[in-house]
């Protein structure tokens, strides 16, 4: 086993090779790279079959959903690379130029941020996204999946690192750490000196554990506790339909909806509607409802406790409650969000505006599920993560986000 510290080495001395390629070369590794994909799809599956079968029993069903490949998640992390080739070269671009009355020209110009660290868990297309991401961005990837995933985040790396043979290129330009033990969390959190930013992708523990101990710089990326509130203006039929795909397309993403709220004016007849969607007509998967009090007189389920308008359930599990008007529900996301994304179904223009204006999460939706939180979907072809805090980066963060900027100044002998 390489140790973590002899991978730190390597990748912090592969960043100037990466640096020196151009846009096109780049393009040719990340399509090699998504084609190696493809061509080692059975060797992927096969150690995917491994951490699947070493995970029964001691992870949820809906987890082992977000562990599992299959041919059709394999194609489609294929094409994300792909789209991110296609997308225009972040590194290099001249964001401001300005001419001093000295003569001075100062240009404020993208550079890569250089060794980038993700830390993430069960989810193993992370770890083709985050290498495609940090590769386009001309940074070096050191990756640590949790164990549950490792055997297929292996697969991948392996399949990734021929490509970057194929091309020419040094095979450290994309790491993954080996010891999936804490001992390795804990030394990317405080490689100073090697790691230039550190990335956490998953639970409320990982992402706490490495904002409360790094020593290196660190992106917050959020749980992602997000509300629907429902105005007493809204159209029924839509928001039956965007909650249901809100809760129930996949509960094991951070953009599923975990709190519905509302408006106490449609209360009696809205719930009732909703439980007949979410529960007695599913034949599977039917979601438990923990209910306020006022929801429990309209509806049976749950009683709510104190923690579950705090809880990311990551299942088929919704808290609902029962709020006066528009006012009330933006209070509630207030003190119960995780600033990640909310969203209000309302045809009342007035409600939106304060909604939306007051609402202080990354991503607000007007009449649309809170699933759409997402690279991807937002056109970046695919995402390090959402960022949940307000410097750097916040929401889906794409190419862009992977640079920082310096200050290039010309001049013609200019002293002061």
């Amino acid at each position: 086993m390489i140790t973590t510290k002899q991978i730190l080495i390597d990748a912090k001395n592969s960043k100037n090779a990466l640096i020196s390629l151009s846009e096109q070369k780049k393009n040719s590794i990340i399509i090699s790279m998504a084609d190696a994909l493809i061509e080692n799809e059975q060797e992927i599956l096969k150690a995917n079959e491994i951490d699947l079968e070493n995970a029964k029993g001691k992870i949820s069903d809906v987890m082992l959903d977000r562990l599992r490949l299959t041919h059709e998640r394999i194609l489609d992390m294929s094409n994300s690379m792909k789209k991110v080739a296609k997308l225009a070269d972040p590194v290099g671009r001249i964001l401001k130029t300005e001419t001093k009355d000295n003569g001075l020209v100062i240009n404020k110009v993208s550079v890569p941020l250089g060794v980038v660290a993700v830390i993430y868990e069960s989810r193993p297309n992370v770890t083709s996204d985050a290498a495609t991401l940090l590769l386009k961005s001309s940074n070096v990837s050191v990756l640590r999946t949790g164990k549950e995933a490792f055997n297929s985040s292996y697969a991948i790396v392996k399949a990734l690192k021929s490509a970057l043979k194929k091309e020419g290129q040094s095979e450290n330009l994309i790491n993954l750490i080996e010891d999936t033990t804490r001992q390795s969390a804990n030394e990317l959190m405080t490689a100073v000196g090697f790691v230039d930013l550190l990335i956490p992708r998953g639970g409320k523990g990982l992402i706490s554990a490495c904002v409360e101990n790094a020593t290196v710089p660190c992106i917050q990326t959020g749980t992602g506790i997000c509300h629907i509130y429902v105005d007493e203006s809204a159209d029924v039929d839509m928001a039956l339909n965007i909650i249901e795909n809100a809760k129930t397309s996949r509960p094991s993403v951070c953009n599923a909806m975990e709190v519905l709220l509302v408006n106490e004016n449609i209360a009696d007849v809205f719930l009732p509607l909703v439980k007949k969607r979410l529960v007695d007509d599913r034949k599977e998967n039917k979601v438990e409802l923990r209910l306020c009090q006022k929801s429990l007189k309209i509806i049976s389920g749950t009683k709510a406790d104190e923690n579950d308008f705090d809880t990311e359930f990551l299942d088929y599990i919704l808290a609902v409650k029962v709020v006066k008007d528009v006012n009330e529900a933006v209070e509630h996301i207030s003190l119960h969000s995780t600033g990640h994304s909310e969203a209000i179904i309302s045809e009342n223009k007035q409600n939106q505006e304060y909604f939306t204006s007051n609402v202080d999460s990354t991503s607000v939706y007007v009449n649309a599920s809170t699933r759409f939180t997402d690279g991807g979907e937002f056109g970046l072809g695919c995402e390090m993560g959402i960022s949940t805090q307000k410097m750097h980066a916040r929401g889906p963060m794409g190419l862009e986000e992977m640079t920082t900027y310096k200050y290039v100044i010309v001049g013609n002998g200019q002293t002061r």
